[in-house]
C-alpha cells in the first residue's frame, strides 16, 4: 500500500513498474531535437481524420495500442486507463479510447496530466485494486489554439512568451514488478495562484506550482537535488524556468545543475520558431514516454524527478477575466 512520507508525498512500496511505453508525434515535433526518441512520426497532423479533434484522438489510442504492442500485451489484460487532455471533457481521451474496451477514469489536470495519470496509476497498482494500468495523454496545436485562443485562420500574431501547444501522446503501462523503471514515490501539487492572467505567459502561471511542488517534495523526503541526474519539469519553457529556478534559489535550494524542460527539449527553439518554447500535455507526455524512459532503460539516467506542470484554465475563466492557476505533480523514478 502506498505509504504517506511528511505532508505531500507517497512512497510507492510493492514495486511498481513502467512495463512499456511509446510516444506518438506530428510532424514539427519530428523535424526537433528528439526526432529519433519518438516511436511514431506523422507528417500530416490530421492524421487521416477530417478535424483536428478527431486527428487528437487518433494520437491518443495510437500511443495507447503501440504500448500495448511494445509490452506484448492486449487490452484485455489492462485493470484501468487513466487518460485526459486539454480540450472540454476530455473528449480527446474518451473518443480515442472507446473502442478499446478498458475500464475508463479520465483526468483533468492540463499539462500536468501525465504525472497525474502515472500518480494515480501507480496508487491503484501499489494497492492491489490493479495489477496492471495504462496512463496516457495528448494534445494537438491545432486543437488548442481553437479552444483556448483562437483559429488558425485568424492568422493572431503571438507574443515572444507564448509556447507552442505539441502535437503529440504519450503512454505508459505499469505493473507491480518484473522489468522497467520503477516509481519509487510521489507528490500531489497543490494549487498555486500568484494572479497571472495572460494566456500567452503559460510559463510564469505554472512556475510557482512547480516550485511548490519541488520544495514539498524535499522537505517530505530530505532528499537532495545532487542525488538526481535530471529534475524534469513539463513545459515552463524559457520564462517558466528561469522564474522557476529564481523562486528556489530565493528558498535556498539549488537545482540549476539537475535541471530541464521538456518544452525546451523537445523543439530547437533558435531554428523552430516557437518562441519560448512548447507546451501541452502532449509535450510532458511524449518528451517523457520517449527520451526520459529510454535513457533510464539504459543506465544513462538512474534516478529522475518528473514534474509535470499545468495552467488550470478554461475559456471561460479567460474570457470573464480570471487569473491562471497552476499544479504540479512530481514522480520520483528509478532505474535499477
Amino acid at each position: 500500500m502506498p505509504k504517506r512520507v511528511g505532508k505531500y508525498t507517497l512512497d510507492i512500496e510493492n514495486d511498481v513498474r513502467i512495463l512499456d511505453n511509446a510516444a506518438v508525434v506530428g510532424h514539427k515535433e519530428a523535424e526537433g531535437p528528439l526526432a529519433k526518441y519518438f516511436d511514431k512520426t506523422y507528417s500530416d497532423d490530421k492524421f487521416g481524420e477530417d478535424s483536428w479533434e478527431k486527428a487528437e484522438s487518433f494520437l491518443q489510442k495510437s500511443a495507447v495500442e503501440l504500448a500495448l504492442k511494445k509490452a506484448k500485451i492486449d487490452a484485455s489484460s489492462i485493470n484501468y486507463i487513466f487518460a485526459g487532455d486539454l480540450l472540454n471533457q476530455c473528449i480527446s481521451s474518451t473518443f480515442g479510447l472507446r473502442a478499446l474496451g478498458i475500464p475508463f477514469l479520465g483526468q483533468y489536470g492540463a499539462c500536468s496530466t501525465m504525472a497525474q495519470t502515472i500518480a494515480m496509476a501507480s496508487v491503484f497498482t501499489d494497492s492491489f485494486a490493479a495489477d496492471r494500468c495504462a496512463a496516457v495523454t495528448s494534445s494537438h496545436f491545432c486543437s488548442a489554439e481553437r479552444q483556448f485562443r483562437f483559429p488558425l485562420e485568424y492568422g493572431g500574431q503571438r507574443t515572444p512568451t507564448a509556447q507552442w501547444t505539441v502535437t503529440g501522446s504519450g503512454a505508459a503501462i505499469l505493473q507491480r514488478g518484473g522489468n522497467g523503471v520503477k516509481v519509487k514515490r510521489i507528490t500531489i501539487g497543490r494549487i498555486s495562484d500568484m494572479g497571472i492572467k495572460d494566456a500567452n505567459n503559460m510559463g510564469a502561471a505554472m512556475a510557482p506550482a512547480a516550485a511548490q511542488t519541488i520544495l514539498d517534495y524535499f522537505s517530505d523526503t530530505k532528499e537532495k537535488p545532487g542525488n538526481f541526474d535530471l529534475i524534469l519539469t513539463g513545459d515552463l519553457g524559457m520564462v517558466g524556468k528561469t522564474l522557476l529556478l529564481e523562486l528556489l534559489e530565493k528558498e535556498g535550494l539549488q537545482i540549476s545543475r539537475q535541471h530541464n524542460d521538456c518544452g525546451l527539449m523537445i523543439f530547437d527553439i533558435n531554428s523552430q520558431d516557437v518562441h519560448a518554447g512548447g507546451s501541452g500535455c502532449g509535450c510532458s507526455g511524449s518528451v517523457f514516454c520517449s527520451y526520459v524512459l529510454q535513457k533510464m532503460k539504459t543506465h544513462e539516467l538512474k534516478r529522475v524527478l518528473f514534474v509535470a506542470t499545468g495552467a488550470l484554465m478554461s475559456p471561460t475563466s479567460a474570457q470573464q477575466g480570471e487569473s491562471i492557476p497552476g499544479v504540479a505533480h512530481l514522480i520520483e523514478l528509478e532505474a535499477e
